[in-house]
Order: structure tokens, then C-alpha cells, then sequence
């Protein structure tokens, strides 16, 4: 049979796959059938790890009681029975071209951003190939802590090839979507008509529809849209623009939604291009730019993958996404050594602009995966937000204290990975204690027994060397009762202080005391 024509599409990575980690996590469930031939059978053991995992959750475990209550503990879970039955009661309703109907196809959705972005090649009946990439994600995933540092420039490494009419994809848009921005990023910072601030959000939709990689004139559109209403874009004026682009007509327009085009799209292309740590956000959200400290990595880039090659081959494409560009994966970056001056000044306006009921309100939609409507903080992974909005509601409730948050930072001052081992989440300090602030979104036994306390306990002990009076606070959404226990011992034992909160005591607490130490009691 013959292949359908591609036709224009706007460009949409899967929300599935929000989290980085969350890729990593599932190639590690592909991991031990790497070289194996795919077939039903390897299909559904990959399921059935994904779901213990917890990775995957079909809907028959929110519908079930029982289920439910394992799914919501992190010390418990799924029996191989529990996972038989979930899989059974759950027939996915589902058809991806190569593959059968149901739980087949359904592997196919899973894995097809991965594939996309060169970390794995499958194929019903060929050998499960896993590429250079693929096994530096799952490496730097299994270290002591994650490696963010290494994942990110993996991300990079694919972002500055990834195509839009990839063999994967029946696209007729065709263009990388990172050079595209880089290149129309750099002529707006050449024009002196303009103010140096990057992309508008609302332009971003022109980029996510835009039909091939002529820079220039992507360029020329947004010059001609901003004299004509400058910021003030609605969304229905961007999205008819789009339409065009697309050469939609009536009966496209139940396919591409304006919710998509100019939302869910929009929020998703920001989120992989900040994978690449080589954009930054600018005001509050509202314009996304190069990251200044990466400069040397964005032109490299610009010189050496603006002109590249199409492929049709799947496994011609794979081997140039899976491969390592040495030179740009070893460049360091021109961070300042100590951004301390900037993180503590960026957190300080926020801080200022917030509310501090709407700072409540975030801490509990993150502690309660809930999702953010927020412009910026939406775009912040999980753990990153929670240290970022922990740090605000300490500095804007509690008096004469100096808040310094060690998470990384873009050159807004705006956070992009958690804070790295060997130093508190954040450390906090006034005339008279030093407190050393972990937080967490785990709320398992392992996890935070393992994971945090037994850290917490040895950067307590490191920093009371130096002052005395140190003590530190651990925050979680639900704090396990054998962390309770644990940090009792530690008082008994060693005489340390580690005051633990869950989420809802925390925000009860700052709003009742005006000094840090008070959390003490």
C-alpha cells in the first residue's frame, strides 16, 4: 500500500514525556532486552516493569480502591498478580502503524519520542538497539545522583539535530526547531529596533508551525506582527496565522486546536529546547532567549549544524542522532564560578512579585502533582520548583534572615537543576543559627531514609564544625514514620538537630513564627 503523503503539521513533542529522567527511566526498562529481537512477548515484559515502575498507569488503578492505595505508596508495590489483572482489565484501544492493536501499539507511543531523539531504534522483528546517547542518559541517571549536567548536554547533543520531517514523522513542515530558534534569535539581537529580550511566547506558535527552516523570513513575519499589534497577540489572531502556515483548512481545525497551537504545544517546546541548558526565560515567562553564559555552545552550533542533512533512512537518522559530538559535549560552560550574588537577587524579586498566598498555592500544587498555570514556574520540573518555592515562602515569611538556595541557575538567576550533592537544598542564616533546608517530593521509606536523611545527617555534621549552632529542616510532601524516627535517634545519638515538616505543617508554621530558629520547636 502506498504511503500517505505527509502534509504540514504543527510540531509536537509528547507530553508523556515532560521529565527527562522520565525518558531515562523507561530506556532502563528497555535496557536488559538491548540486542534482542522485538517482539509481543519482550513488549509485555517491558509493560510490566514499566508499571511496577510506576511509570505507566492505565486507568483502572485510579478505579480501583486497592490499587490506588499501592499506586499512591512509595514503600509498596504492584505484585506480578496486580500487574497481570491491570494489564488484562486494561485493553488499550490503540493502532500505530507496524504494530498490532492494543498494548503493542501502545509500547510504540511510549518509546517513539526516545526513538525521535536517537536513544533507541526498534521495530517488530529487528534487534532492540540502544545508541551511544541512550546509554549516557541511562549512566548518568544511575550514578550516586543524577548527573544533570551530563543529561542536559545529551539533550543538547540531539536538540541541534533534531528534525521535524524526521523518517519518524510524516511532517511536510521540515526544519531543526533549535537552529531555527537560535538563528532567529540572533537577528533579533543584531536589530537595534529591538530590545534584546528574545521570542515572544505567543510568537512561539509560528515556530512550532513554521513550514521550513528559511530563518529569515520567520524573522521578517515577527517584524511585520509586532509593528502591526506589537506584544498584544491574542490567541485566536496567532492561531488563524497558523492556520495558514499549515494551509489548514475547515476541516483541520477540529484536528489542530487553538489549546494545542497555542498552549499545550507552546508550554512543551519550551520545556525540550530549556533541556539543552542553551535557553533562558525572560520576564516572568514571557520571552524565552539564548542563555548567555552558553554563547561559545551556540555558535558552534549555529556554524556547524545550521546546514545539515534529511534523512529517510530510520536507521541513517538514528546513527546521526545517537552519535556524540564530542566538541560541543565537552565544552565548558561560562558560568560564573559563584552565581551566589545572582541566585539570591533573582530570588528576591520573586519573592517581591509573588503573593504569598499564591506561593502556598504552588507549594501545594507541586507536593500534589498538580499542574501550575503559572507561565514561568509551569516550566520548572517538579523537584526544581519545589526548592524554588520553598525559598521564596521562607524569605518572604521569616525576618532578618539571609536565604541562599544552591539550586543551578540560567543567566536570569532562574533555577534549572536541583541543587547538587555535597551542599544543602538551601541554606539559611540570621544573627543567631544556621539551618540547612532539604526538600523532597519523595515520600517512600527508601527514598527518604536512604536518600535524604542519612545526606542531611552528614552536611550537618560537616557545617556544625564550622558554627555551632546549625540545625536542619526536612520538607516533604508526607514524611515517612520511620523518618520521624530516624531524626529522633539522631538527637539522641549525636544531639542533631533535624526538625521535620510535611508540606501542610511547613506552611502552617512560617506563617505563625517570625524567626527561623522557632522551627525548632
Amino acid at each position: 500500500m502506498r504511503d500517505r503523503k505527509a502534509e504540514r503539521k504543527p510540531l509536537s513533542f509528547s507530553t508523556t514525556m515532560r521529565n527527562p529522567n522520565r525518558i531515562v527511566s523507561f530506556l532502563k526498562c528497555l535496557l536488559p532486552y538491548e540486542n534482542q529481537i522485538l517482539s509481543h512477548e519482550i513488549i509485555m515484559k517491558v509493560i510490566h516493569k514499566a508499571i511496577k515502575e510506576k511509570l505507566y498507569t492505565p486507568i483502572v488503578v485510579r478505579r480501583d480502591f486497592g490499587l490506588l492505595c499501592v499506586y499512591k505508596s512509595e514503600d509498596e508495590k504492584f505484585t506480578d498478580k496486580q500487574i497481570e489483572f491491570i494489564i488484562e482489565q486494561s485493553p488499550q484501544k490503540h493502532k500505530e502503524a507496524g504494530f498490532d492493536y492494543g498494548w503493542d501499539s501502545r509500547f510504540d507511543t511510549i518509546f517513539k519520542l526516545p526513538m525521535e531523539f536517537g536513544f533507541v531504534r526498534y521495530a517488530m522483528g529487528e534487534p532492540i538497539k540502544i545508541s551511544t546517547t541512550g546509554h549516557m542518559l541511562i549512566d548518568a541517571i544511575n550514578e550516586e545522583e543524577p548527573n544533570e549536567g551530563k543529561i542536559q548536554m545529551v539533550f543538547l547533543n540531539s536538540m541541534m539535530k533534531y528534525q521535524s520531517d524526521n523518517p519518524y514523522r510524516k511532517n511536510a513542515n521540515s526544519n531543526v526547531p533549535l537552529i531555527l530558534l537560535l538563528q532567529v534569535l540572533q537577528m533579533l539581537k543584531e536589530d537595534k529596533e529591538e530590545n534584546g529580550c528574545g521570542v515572544f511566547r505567543q510568537e512561539l506558535s509560528l515556530f512550532i508551525c513554521w513550514p521550513d527552516n528559511n530563518a529569515k523570513a520567520l524573522y521578517d513575519r515577527i517584524k511585520e506582527l509586532r509593528k502591526t499589534v506589537a506584544y498584544s497577540y491574542s490567541d485566536e489572531y496567532i492561531y488563524e496565522i497558523c492556520l495558514k502556515l499549515l494551509g489548514a483548512t475547515d476541516e483541520h481545525r477540529n484536528r489542530f486546536k487553538l489549546s494545542q497551537i497555542c498552549g499545550e504545544a507552546v508550554d512543551e517546546y519550551i520545556r525540550k529546547m530549556r533541556t539543552t541548558g542553551i535557553i533562558s526565560l525572560r520576564g516572568n515567562g514571557r520571552f524565552i532567549d539564548y542563555n548567555a553564559w552558553e554563547l561559545e555552545k551556540i555558535k558552534y552550533i549555529l556554524s556547524n549544524y545550521s546546514r545539515y542533512k534529511t534523512f529517510n533512512s530510520k536507521d541513517e537518522y538514528f546513527d546521526y542522532m545517537g552519535a556524540v559530538d564530542t566538541n560541543v559535549i565537552s565544552m565548558i560552560s561560562a558560568t560564573p564560578s559563584d552565581t551566589t550574588d545572582l541566585r539570591k537577587s533573582a530570588l528576591k524579586k520573586y519573592a517581591e512579585e509573588y503573593s504569598k498566598e499564591s506561593i502556598f498555592m504552588e507549594l501545594h500544587k507541586v507536593c500534589n502533582k498538580l499542574p501550575s498555570s503559572d507561565y514561568m514556574l509551569k516550566l520548572l520540573p517538579g523537584p526544581v520548583r519545589l526548592e524554588f518555592l520553598t525559598s521564596i515562602a521562607i524569605l518572604q515569611n521569616l525576618d532578618g534572615l539571609d536565604v541562599t538556595p544552591n539550586y543551578s541557575i540560567d543567566d536570569e538567576g532562574l533555577p534549572t537543576n536541583t541543587a547538587s550533592g555535597g551542599k544543602a537544598d538551601i541554606t539559611c542564616q540570621d544573627r543567631y543559627y544556621q539551618s540547612l533546608v532539604e526538600v523532597t517530593l519523595m515520600c517512600g521509606r527508601q527514598d527518604q531514609v536512604n536518600n535524604e536523611m542519612i545526606p542531611i545527617r552528614r552536611h550537618l555534621l560537616e557545617e556544625k564544625k564550622n558554627i555551632e549552632n546549625t540545625f536542619s529542616i526536612f520538607i516533604a510532601p508526607v514524611i515517612h514514620e520511620d523518618t520521624k524516627q530516624m531524626a529522633e535517634w539522631y538527637k539522641f545519638k549525636e544531639n542533631l538537630d533535624i526538625i521535620t515538616y510535611d508540606i501542610k505543617q511547613f506552611v502552617n508554621k512560617i506563617q505563625e513564627i517570625d524567626m527561623i530558629a522557632e522551627m525548632l520547636n
